[in-house]
């Protein structure tokens, strides 16, 4: 004999963050970091905050793939704090990642989710997190120890220490209405741009 659960009641999370506003508020002096930029809305948002510049590696193509490019980064350069700049639906393409990450919680690793509750990459549908999945709850689950959800402006300071004072890795959920990313031209040709990163990060030692 089976059995059904009765449905669960599920408090959907508020979106009221402008992400133009909110995620530079968040970081505050980007020259502090090293940027792994996630496809679409937050390639743009790496882009926008560095003009574009060589520290940041922004995604194009690889679904899933900002988090793990960041957890070799910090390995790789322990001095330096890095910062994954990913989507709510790019890291649900890679959710597995998180437990990998916080097996060897590197002490200069941040993931910042920027979640509007939508596939920006594919037309604004609605994605699991507009349905009640809380990322957030997931990254504990996985083992990471430092975590914050911000929902609204007052919440952004925690946040931003985090970014900066936190000794092992730090996860930080920043929900934001499905709104446009900033417009920003882009370098997007694959080889050129690793080129570009990988001079950056020589001149820096």
């Amino acid at each position: 004999m089976t059995t059904s659960l009765p449905p669960r009641a599920i408090e959907l999370p508020d979106y009221v963050l402008d992400r133009r506003e909110a995620v530079p508020a968040l970081i505050g002096d980007p020259r502090d970091f090293l940027f792994i930029g996630g496809l679409a809305g937050t390639s743009r948002d790496t882009a926008s905050l560095l003009n574009d510049g060589p520290t940041h590696f922004s995604m194009a193509g690889t679904m899933g793939a900002a988090a793990m490019m960041g957890l070799g980064l910090a390995l790789a350069k322990p001095d330096r704090t890095i910062i994954v700049l990913t989507g709510d639906a790019e890291l649900m393409m890679n959710i597995g990642s998180l437990a990998t990450i916080a097996v060897r919680d590197p002490k200069n690793l941040r993931i910042v989710c920027v979640d509007n509750g939508h596939f920006g990459e594919t037309g604004y549908q609605r994605s699991h997190t507009g349905f009640g999945v809380d990322l957030e709850k997931i990254a504990i689950g996985s083992g990471i120890r430092t975590t914050t959800t911000i929902t609204h402006t007052q919440e952004i300071p925690v946040g931003r220490r985090m970014l900066r004072e936190t000794d092992g890795t730090a996860f930080i959920l920043m929900r934001v209405r499905p709104t446009p990313p900033p417009a920003v031209k882009r370098l997007l040709d694959p080889p050129a741009q690793r080129l570009r990163f990988r001079q950056a990060l020589l001149a820096q030692g």
